[in-house]
Parts: C-alpha cells; structure tokens; sequence
C-alpha cells in the first residue's frame, strides 16, 4: 500500500478543492477537469479507511476539500458581504462534508459495494435537499458545472441538473477505480484497458448523445418582440441613494432607442423602482404615473419592471409582517416584480426564493432575535415576504414565468411554471453587488441550463452584469457585458411543448432522497449493532 504521511493527505485534500475549483465556470472553466476532481479526495477516504484511522480524519480532509471548493468558486460574495460570505463557506462547506461523511460510514459499517453506491444517493439527496431548506444556497451543484458548455448537456430537458450531478460522480468513482487498481493494487495500465474505454465512452456518449439533439433541435417561429434593457447604475453609491427619476429616465430613455411598432415587451431589471411603495398606493406613486405615459409614448403594450413594495395588513400574514411604525397593524415588505400595460393594469409577483442574510434570516421564525443580523444591501432589510407558491404572467401575446434573480437557479421552480402554461422565461436581476468577478458570470450562466430543461428562450434584464436573450438551446444569442449601459432588441420564441423535466421535475432528487433515508437507517443499524451488540 502506498504510504501517505500527512502532508500528503492534506496535499489531496486540497488537490481535489482546488480541481473542483478550476474545473467550475469562471474560476478556471477547464470543463472536462471535473470528471477527475473528487479523485485525489475517494483516494484519501480509501487510504484512511484501509489503515484504520478514526472517521474524524476523513471529516476534516472532506470539509478541507469542500472549504476550498466553496471559497475558490464563490470568493466574490465577499464584496457584498463579508460575514455572509464567511457563512456561506463554512456551512456551505459543512453540509457538503456531511454528505460525503455519511457514505464514509455506510462504506465501513455495511460494506464496500454499498459504501460507493451510497454516495450516488446521498450526495444526489444532499443536493435535491439544498433546493428545499431555510439554509438553501444551490449555486455549487455539481450539474451546474456544464452550464458553460449547454451544448454537452442537453439531455437536461430529461434529466435537470441532477442527471449531471450523476453523470460526475459516476466518472470520479469509475477514474478512482482505476487509479485504484494501479498504484494501490499494483495491477498494470494495460489490465485496465476496458476500465479506461469505459470511461472515455462514458464523457463521450451522453456529449455525443447531447451533440446530436443540440444540432437537431429546431425551434417552432413564434416571435415575440421583446427590449432588454441595462441601466448600469451602481447598487452601492447610486441606485437606493441616487433620485429616482434619474434613474428611470436612463431606463425608459435606453428603452425609446430600441423600441418599435412590433415591440411586445420592455424588462428592465430588479428594484428599477428602488424607491418603496404601498401597492394599496399604486395609482398615486409619481414612478408609475411616469412609466405608464412612456408606455403610451412608446406604443408598447407592457412593461415588465422591479420594484420593492409593501402591503397593509390587519393582522400579521405571514413571519414577515412586521408592525407599523406609528399606527395599528401590519406591514410587509416585498421584492416585487411588476407588469404593466397600456390599459393601466399592474399585476404585482413577489420574489419567493430569497437571499440568505439579505433578504431572509434562517430559523428566524424560530430564533427571532436573528432578525437583527440582517445585512443591508439597499431598499429593506429582515426578512421579505414571499408568494405562497410559483405564478406566471398572462399578456395577449405571452405567458411568461417571472424570475427574480436568486429565483432563476431554481430548476423545479421553472417547470412548475411551465406546467402552469409558461412559453418563456424573463429574469430580472441586479448583479452589481459582486463587482467585475465571476459572480455575474455564474449566475448568467445558470439561466441557460434553464433554457434546456424547460425548452423556453430566455430575457434577461440586469441592472448591470450580463443582460441577454438566450435561446432554446441555451445558446446566447445577444448580450451586454460588465458595466455598460444599453439595451438588446430581440425576438424570443414563445413554446408550448411541455419537456419530460418540466412535466416530472426532480425524480431523480426525490427517488434518490428517498433511497438515501434508507441507507442512512441501515448505516445506523449496523454502526449499533458493531458498536453495543456483542
């Protein structure tokens, strides 16, 4: 057996970190990389697991490995908050360990075979989990990896992101396999030959597979006219200090420059109207006296628009009702995208999947006094209402799902959309927390894996960043870059045809969440039985 001391156990540890961290959009982008990342981390829980040493090492090595991971892949949370982003690594990190703990103990407690074939499930469970909790922060999927290359993964319209999760804990294990076989069993390379085309043939079919249905989708011409627009209006100096009606004019100025008599939509992006208002108030708010006159000017039946707002309440509606300040009852505030049209009617969508620290607190319904560690970022702090369950926007010429930033990472949330007649996808979003990192990037990114498990183009309106229109495929067909004011004239193809993800959405999270529940009891079963049964 090959020896490895300690520095070369915290050598592989962070190896694997590192490679998971390279091979990730925009912190290295060498896609192929993640096939081989965990590697040099199933090498290090194979070594401890042979030498008998106590399970805290593989726990420290892991949490090494996911620390590294999480920080070199997501640094630039820093620039928006500094202890959001100390959070955001270490439980991050924590969760991810646990995950890969859990098989360590179902390897040793139940049995090799069993062992490897559970972290299939609990990692998948981990995952699909981490799309459903107070504590939910799925931007490192593994399936997201892919969203720089849409073209090697368009069996997502099937499968989601969850099927490429699959996909590189399948190759890691079989490439650990191999290594495996070689330094540790001392068998030769040439014995490994099936092993090694098995594993070439497994990174080439499903891209081959995906290739073939990337060059052979054809989407159905249904255009509808749509203006993406850009204001690039700085979130910390400007955009919650700065007068409104600046603001909004360099919105509806950029806008008049592209818009024409087939313009069917104008999106402008998250909290465009950064100035607080009742929805109760809505007629008398000066902003929206403002954009309805443009909307007359422009001829364009309907303006899709960000803003933060408020309801009244009796009595409290949910955690987020908060009391009013001076008079009886209840307040709740509202990060809120807008509809309006020429006819004067404005339907209000509250974001539902917030940020952690901005825009909600965790447990806080449980521990309220955490409400005071809120993080401002502009407009309200503490903990924001949320709609009840996913809405889409009905127009004459459109149904479209409204996604408000975070939201747009959300794969199921989409197909639930779709399901309720959703034929494309806006997003709003304001990016410019992060500055010029790879944030902006990864988060564009994302939404094309939406594109392909859905099969609905994309607009994408952000206050700066990346705004485009995506289509189908997830190819990106226009887009502004990082700090440039602007605005995209495009056609987007409304789709009907509901996708085999869209109809079932995470069946693979949710069978493999179940399985793991059981492989979990059994794990614990056999650990008491060894430990306390003679």
């Amino acid at each position: 057996m090959i020896q490895l001391d300690k520095k070369h156990r915290y050598g592989l540890s962070i190896l694997s970190g590192l490679i998971m961290t390279v091979s990730f959009p925009y912190t290295g982008s060498l896609t192929p990389l993640v096939f081989v990342s965990w590697i040099p981390l199933l090498i290090l829980e194979d070594y401890i697991t042979r030498k008998n040493y106590r399970s805290g090492k593989i726990f420290l090595h892991a949490y090494i490995a996911f620390l590294v991971y999480n920080i070199g892949t997501t640094w630039w949370i820093w620039n928006a908050s500094l202890n959001g982003a100390i959070g955001a690594f270490v439980l991050n990190a924590l969760l991810m360990t646990f995950a890969f703990f859990a098989y360590h103990l179902t390897k040793k407690y139940v049995g090799k075979k069993e062992g490897y074939l559970s972290l299939f499930f609990f990692w998948i469970a981990f995952e699909y989990l981490h799309y459903h909790w107070e504590l939910s922060w799925p931007w490192l999927s593994l399936g997201n990896t892919f969203s720089i290359v849409p073209s090697w993964v368009q069996w997502y319209s099937y499968t989601g992101t969850l099927g490429g999760t699959f996909w590189v804990l399948f190759l890691n294990v079989l490439g650990f396999r191999i290594i495996q076989n070689v330094f540790i069993k001392k068998e030769t390379w040439r014995i490994q030959t099936p092993l090694l085309w098995t594993f070439g043939f497994l990174i080439l079919i499903p891209i081959g597979i995906s290739l073939s249905s990337y060059y052979r989708y054809t989407e159905e011409k249904n255009p509808v006219e749509v203006i993406v627009v850009q204001p690039n209006i700085d979130p910390y100096n400007e955009k919650f200090t700065g007068p409104l009606e600046t603001q909004l004019a360099k919105i509806t100025d950029l806008a008049t420059s592209k818009v024409t008599a087939k313009t069917k939509f104008v999106i402008a992006p998250e909290t465009a109207i950064s100035q607080g208002f009742y929805e109760e108030d809505v007629n008398q708010v000066f902003a929206l006296e403002y954009l309805n006159e443009k909307l007359e000017q422009w001829k364009t039946p309907h303006l899709f628009i960000g803003a933060s707002t408020a309801k009244m309440f009796e009595k409290p509606n949910s955690f987020a009702s908060r009391p009013m300040i001076g008079g009886p009852g209840f307040v709740e505030y509202y990060n809120t995208s807008m509809l309006m049209s020429q006819q004067n009617e404005i339907y209000f969508i509250h974001k539902s999947k917030l940020v952690l620290g901005v825009e909600k607190l965790p447990f806080a319904s449980i521990f309220p006094f955490l409400e005071k560690l809120s993080i401002e970022n502009g407009g309200t702090t503490g903990t924001l209402g949320v709609e009840k369950e996913s809405k889409v926007l009905t127009t004459n010429e459109l149904t479209f799902a409204p996604m408000i930033c975070y939201e747009s990472i959300y794969g199921e949330m989409l197909a639930e959309q779709c399901r309720k007649g959703a034929q494309a996808l806006f997003v709003i979003t304001n990016d410019g927390w992060w500055g010029d990192t790879p944030g902006y990037k990864q988060h564009m990114s994302f939404s094309r894996l939406r594109a392909i498990e859905s099969r609905r183009s994309v607009a994408r309106s952000a206050n700066t960043g990346i705004s485009c229109i995506i289509n189908q495929r997830g190819d990106v067909i226009q887009q502004l870059g990082w700090w440039k004011a602007g605005a995209l004239r495009g056609n987007i193809n409304k789709n009907d045809e509901i996708t085999f993800y869209s109809t079932y959405g995470d069946v693979i999270g949710r069978s493999f969440t179940f399985v793991s529940a059981l492989l979990l009891l059994l794990t614990f079963v056999k650990f008491f039985k060894k430990k306390y049964i003679r």
